[in-house]
């Protein structure tokens, strides 16, 4: 399985005069070894990949599928890389590529110092396109993520009631996904991105706005984790927006339920149908070939003719500009259902969709699940039924 993500790689390198790629994120690292231990994977175009580990060398070396060396003195770093591939380097401006989009400044400037006479470029789009389509392997992961995110829900659904603050819902769920396999991380590719287990927030605190690039927020604890779940009691007739994900041996996954004790007012009933409306649209073209710009613009009209175009995905100038993302060993990967994402649906890609409306001092309504793109259609890799929940 890694020899052959190692393989598409080079073969990818080759068709864009790549001449080696420097891998240092841990998720990738992880996708194309097996390990996720601190150093760096040295991938020429020709020739052997090569791990090199600064921590834990043993534990790399037990799980990587590909070989492992120490990586020594960073100092050195550079000639260790010339001399495992001096027909790299035998080139006059070798171009190496790097995941630059995760890499930080200072040790970017590091690499340049100990790698002298190369040309570095941005290979972060060649990793994530290749993520973008997914093996049965992985496939079998979220669906197990999927499986485990439903328990967890229904454990809340079982303890529901008013007068729970938020955070003790919260704390229900990752108790319940814990115990069953949830890693307690949701990794996020963007920069300063940061997930524990989702959001889980009753009322005005789930319309809350945050500098996370979602269309809920959630007030937290303090401004030191400016989002999440807070100490707000849920109270009857009021939405409860249930958006948690679940991670298993790596893999995501990701859905949103709208809880209510009662029933929701009318103009919130209303926005909640119409998040349904949209998910039913969606899903009729959810098929190989269909282009993803297309299905952000037919939500974006659906909601124009519900009239509801202001509280879409966020309010006001907190709204964001899509309507699902990839999933998979992070929450926000390709493809992205958004303007300017020309490409078509491809089969093996797993997609989370998500219509939320969002009414600020009220809450937020809408759903998620998660989606496998197939032959010729879809699959719904979420278990827990469609709909509003009344408690």
């Amino acid at each position: 399985m890694h020899a052959g993500r190692l393989q598409t790689l080079q073969e990818t390198m080759k068709a864009r005069d790549i001449n080696a790629f420097l891998v240092t994120q841990n998720v990738s690292l992880y996708y194309y070894t097996g390990s996720a231990q601190a150093g760096y994977l040295w991938v020429p175009a020709d020739g052997e990949p090569v791990f090199f580990v600064r921590r834990s060398l043993g534990r790399a070396q037990a799980e990587s599928a590909c070989r492992v060396e120490p990586l020594g003195s960073f100092s050195a770093f550079g000639e260790t890389l010339r001399n495992a591939s001096p027909r790299v380097f035998g080139e006059k401006a070798p171009t190496i590529a790097a995941d630059l989009e995760t890499l930080p400044a200072q040790l970017f400037l590091r690499l340049q110092s100990v790698l002298s006479g190369v040309r570095w470029t941005d290979g972060s789009r060649l990793i994530r396109e290749q993520r973008m389509i997914k093996s049965e392997d992985e496939i079998r992961r979220i669906r197990e993520a999927s499986r485990i995110a439903d328990l967890g829900l229904r454990r809340v659904l079982g303890e529901l009631r008013e007068g729970l603050t938020d955070l003790e819902l919260t704390a229900l769920y990752e108790h319940e996904v814990r115990k069953r396999g949830h890693e307690g991380l949701i990794r996020v590719h963007g920069y300063n991105g940061e997930l524990v287990v989702g959001l889980v927030a009753s009322g005005e605190d789930a319309a809350m706005p945050t500098g996370f690039d979602g269309p809920a927020g959630g007030r937290g604890l303090s401004p030191a984790v400016p989002g999440g779940s807070g100490r707000r009691r849920v109270r009857r007739g009021e939405p409860i927006l249930f958006d948690a994900g679940c991670c298993f041996e790596g893999y995501l996954t990701d859905q949103t339920r709208t809880l209510v004790i009662g029933e929701l007012p009318a103009h919130l009933q209303n926005a909640y149908d119409a998040a349904e409306r949209i998910l039913d649209a969606v899903e009729e073209r959810l098929r190989p070939g269909t282009v993803c710009e297309d299905l952000y613009a037919l939500s974006l009209a659906m909601a124009d003719k519900a009239g509801l175009s202001r509280h879409f995905m966020g309010y006001g100038a907190d709204q964001v500009k899509f309507l699902g993302h990839g999933v998979g060993l992070e929450i926000d990967e390709l493809p992205v259902l958004a303007r300017g994402f020309g490409d078509p649906l491809q089969p093996g890609m797993v997609i989370a969709i998500e219509p939320k409306f969002t009414f600020p001092g009220e809450g937020v309504v809408g759903l998620e699940n998660t989606y496998l793109i197939t032959e010729h259609g879809f699959e719904r890799l979420t278990v827990t039924e469609r709909g509003l929940i009344r408690v």
